[in-house]
C-alpha cells in the first residue's frame, strides 16, 4: 500500500539531529505513506509520555536500500512479508518478545496459519493484510466479469491500466491460469507472459503512480490498483459509481508487518507500540481509517466502517514470497513484456 499525515524530515539527519522536544524518550518509526492515522501516533505519545519520530517510504525496495546503505536509528519498520524474509536472512531483525505483546493473541489464527515468510511470527507481528484488485467505473462499463480477464476486452482498449509492478501483474496472469503467484516453473511463467502481452494490447499503460487520479478523472474506466488509493482520489459522494473487487481467481496479496530492528535502542518502547497497535479499540480506529479487512478478532466489534473488501475475498490469493535466485527468471519475463512500452 500505502502516506501518513504526519512526517518528519525524510533523511538520516532526522535520527541524529534531534527532531522534536528534548528530554522525552523517542521512538523512531519507518512506515509506508498514508498508513496510520495521525491521532493514533499522538495518542500513543500522550499515553507513554514519549515522542514519535516518523519517516515514510514509498516501497519495500526503497526502505531496504536505505537501511542497507547505512541509515540507522530506526526502531520499528513495516516491511511486507517477502521483505521480512529477506531481512531475517540478512540478520537485520530482533526477535519479538511475545510476553511484551499480549495483544498478539487478538490476531486471527486463520490469518496466522497462512504465513510462510516467518512461521510462528518469531520476528514479525502482522499489521495489515491486503491485495491489489480491480476498480471499474460503472458509469462507463455496465457489464463485466469480476475476473482478471476484463483486461482482454478489446472494447475497453486504451481505457484501462495495470500496475507498473512485476509481481502484481505477473501474479494476476498466473492466478488467471490457475498457477501459483510464486511459481518458478519457466513454462508457467511463459504462459503468463503471453497472457500479459495480450492484455498489454488493450491497456493504455502500466501505471503505479497516477492510476487513481486518472480513474477519478474519468480518463481510465478500469484499473488494477489498491482500493485505498482509488477511494482516496474519487469523489466520496459518488463512491457508489465504483466497483472495487478482488478477482475471483485470486492473485498476489501482501501482509505488512511490524518488526523491530536488531539495531534498535528502544526495544521495550517498540514492543509497547506494537502491543498498543493491536489494542482492539486502537486497531479498530486504524481499520476505519484504512478500510482494510480486520485481522484483529477482538477489534471487529468496534469497527464502524465497511471495508473495501473482506478477508473472505482473499481466500484464493497468495502472499508474495521472496523469490531468491528465481527473481532473475521473473525479471527476464518482465523485461520481455515491457520492451517497447
Amino acid at each position: 500500500m500505502k502516506i501518513s499525515i504526519f512526517t518528519c524530515l525524510f533523511s538520516c539527519l532526522v535520527l541524529t539531529s534531534g527532531c522534536g522536544k528534548p528530554g522525552k524518550q523517542k521512538l523512531f518509526i519507518y512506515n509506508w505513506t498514508y498508513y496510520i492515522p495521525d491521532a493514533t501516533l499522538r495518542d500513543f505519545e500522550k499515553k507513554f509520555n514519549v515522542e514519535i519520530v516518523y519517516d515514510v517510504f514509498p516501497s519495500n525496495e526503497d526502505m531496504f536500500t536505505k537501511l542497507k546503505s547505512g541509515a540507522s536509528g530506526y526502531d520499528i519498520v513495516v516491511p511486507s512479508g517477502d521483505y521480512v524474509s529477506i531481512m531475517i536472512h540478512e540478520s537485520m531483525l530482533d526477535t519479538i518478545d511475545k510476553a511484551k505483546v499480549p495483544n498478539f493473541a487478538n490476531i486471527d489464527t486463520a490469518v496466522l496459519v497462512r504465513i510462510k515468510f516467518d512461521r510462528g511470527n518469531k520476528y514479525s507481528v502482522p499489521y495489515m493484510m491486503g491485495a491489489s484488485g480491480i476498480a471499474v467505473n460503472k458509469k462507463f462499463v455496465s457489464t463485466y466479469d469480476r475476473s482478471w480477464n476484463i483486461f482482454a476486452r478489446g472494447d475497453l482498449k486504451n481505457r484501462m491500466t495495470m500496475l507498473d509492478d512485476m509481481r502484481e501483474v505477473l501474479g494476476a496472469a498466473l492466478a488467471s491460469l490457475g498457477y501459483s503467484v510464486n511459481t518458478a516453473r519457466p513454462e508457467e511463467l511463459d504462459k503468463a507472459k503471453q497472457v500479459v502481452l495480450a492484455w498489454k494490447k488493450n491497456i493504455l499503460k502500466f501505471d503505479a503512480e497516477a492510476f487513481a487520479k486518472g480513474f477519478a478523472a474519468g480518463e481510465f474506466w478500469v484499473v488494477q490498483g489498491y482500493a485505498e488509493n482509488v477511494f482516496r482520489e474519487y469523489d466520496s459522494t459518488k463512491a457508489g459509481e465504483v466497483d472495487f473487487f478482488i478477482p475471483r481467481e485470486g492473485g498476489s496479496m501482501y501482509m505488512d508487518n511490524l518488526v523491530i530492528l536488531k539495531s534498535s535502542t528502544h526495544k521495550d518502547l517498540a514492543h509497547a507500540f506494537i502491543n498498543y497497535i493491536h489494542d482492539p479499540k486502537v486497531y479498530a480506529a486504524i481499520i476505519d481509517y484504512l478500510r482494510y479487512p480486520c485481522i484483529n478478532t477482538a477489534a471487529r466489534s468496534f469497527v464502524t466502517q465497511r471495508p473495501n473488501y473482506r478477508l473472505e475475498d482473499l481466500q484464493k490469493s497468495e502472499f508474495k514470497e521472496d523469490l531468491g535466485k528465481d527473481l532473475e527468471l521473473y525479471n527476464k519475463v518482465w523485461q520481455d513484456i515491457r520492451v517497447g512500452n
